[in-house]
């Protein structure tokens, strides 16, 4: 899995890339594709983060970390409070070229902690990705580190306090602080709730319903109400020659691959599919060496549906690093009545939707384009931070990973 908040803005809100000759930039944890962005404070475990250069030509990377409260705005901390290490200056070593394919890149990854770089307390840590002396980073990662303090209990009902079994689904947990010695549990605790990785709909400032025996209840919380949307639309690029799973049509147009998928409709039903809740998956016909044998395609999508006012359309999975800027954004094309978007993407499975966001907003929906239903099958992350009484971070002492699935 990809993708966790990484400052307060839209544009730079999730792991991603800043220029571009830099792609794919992934987090997994244990080497695990799929998993949430989340290791324990202490044992063996670490996360992998990898990227492509197109350039192909060997530039020499370091990397910064920078610790985070839970909105991901920076902590108030030395870095001595919170890593081991040269900041700044570790160099990612780790990289390899390209193989057997028409667009040459190199694929560098590095490991979080590692020999050099030791990491000391849990909470949000953003990485910063820098060409050697340069300061702007050029891409980000982001994952966090979990020292389990708090139970989280939770579910997800579609009978919800706006409709039911319509159109939305409710998120109902209690927040069991017992192992914790707290002043204000309300102002102390600061859940995070999200819906398939996305940051854009996270609920802001949700308050408890009640509080009871060391535990915070929330329950018909108004706040934690979703649009349930609709399972993620979903395609592969596997072979380079034999078209996989929804292309339609691919060639090879020099220098490099195209492939175009089906063309998409408007939804106006739910649609039941085994979805991955927007991951992707990067691998070739033969399943070998991945991430270097797998070539890059210009993909093609294209949305049949009237054109729609007072706002834009962008394409989203966890391969746009919920970003809702010009490089996802697609055009409307007049003549054929329909959205269009060409991007480059390495072979792989996908997992897609379409997001309209009005103008003057950022939250995206699904409801022109892909409808809402309440048998969407969605998962949900639960994070629990504490910021002790005149404590300088916040510390992530709870997380639940649910997935709803309508009975």
């Amino acid at each position: 899995m990809i993708l966790s908040l990484c400052a307060t803005s839209l544009s730079a809100q999730t792991s991603g890339t800043f220029i571009d000759n830099l792609k794919t930039i992934q987090v997994k944890v244990n080497g695990k594709w799929g998993e949430p962005p989340v290791i324990h404070l202490k044992g063996s475990n670490f996360v992998e983060i990898s990227f492509d250069d197109l350039q192909h030509d060997y530039v020499r990377y370091t990397y910064r970390i920078t610790h985070c409260n839970a909105d991901w705005t920076p902590s108030d901390l030395y870095e001595g409070d919170y890593m081991t290490g040269m900041n700044g200056s570790e160099r990612i070593d780790d990289y390899e070229q390209s193989m057997n394919t028409e667009m040459m890149y190199n694929h560098y990854s590095f490991r979080l902690p590692n020999e050099d770089v030791s990491l000391l307390i849990s909470g949000n840590y953003k990485v910063d990705i820098l060409e050697d002396g340069d300061d702007e980073p050029v891409a980000t990662a982001c994952f966090s580190i979990l020292e389990p303090i708090v139970s989280i209990e939770a579910s997800v009902t579609p009978n919800t306090d706006i409709d039911t079994y319509q159109q939305h689904q409710q998120v109902e947990m209690n927040i069991n602080y017992q192992h914790l010695t707290l002043s204000d549990p309300m102002t102390e605790l600061i859940p995070i709730v999200l819906q398939n990785h996305r940051w854009d709909n996270r609920p802001l400032e949700i308050r408890p319903s009640y509080m009871r025996n060391n535990q915070l209840i929330y329950t018909h919380n108004r706040a934690l109400i979703f649009e349930a949307g609709n399972e993620f639309r979903r395609f592969e690029i596997l072979d380079k020659y034999v078209p996989t799973m929804r292309i339609e049509h691919m060639e090879y147009r020099e220098p490099f691959y195209h492939a175009e998928i089906m063309q998409d409709e408007q939804r106006r039903n739910y649609k039941y599919d085994q979805d991955q809740n927007g991951r992707y998956l990067i691998r070739n016909t033969n399943n070998v060496d991945n991430e270097t044998e797998s070539d890059y395609f210009f993909t093609h999508f294209q949305l049949k549906m009237p054109e729609l006012p007072g706002g834009n359309l962008y394409i989203n999975g966890d391969f746009t690093y919920g970003k809702y800027d010009d490089e996802f954004m697609m055009e409307y094309d007049l003549m054929n009545h329909a959205y269009k978007i060409t991007l480059p993407l390495k072979q792989g499975s996908y997992n897609y939707q379409y997001l309209f966001v009005p103008d003057g907003e950022e939250i995206g929906t699904t409801i022109p384009t892909e409808g809402s239903f309440f048998q969407t099958e969605n998962e949900y992350y639960i994070y629990v931070y504490q910021r002790p009484f005149g404590g300088r971070y916040d510390k992530l002492v709870g997380f639940q990973q649910i997935k709803y699935t309508a009975k």
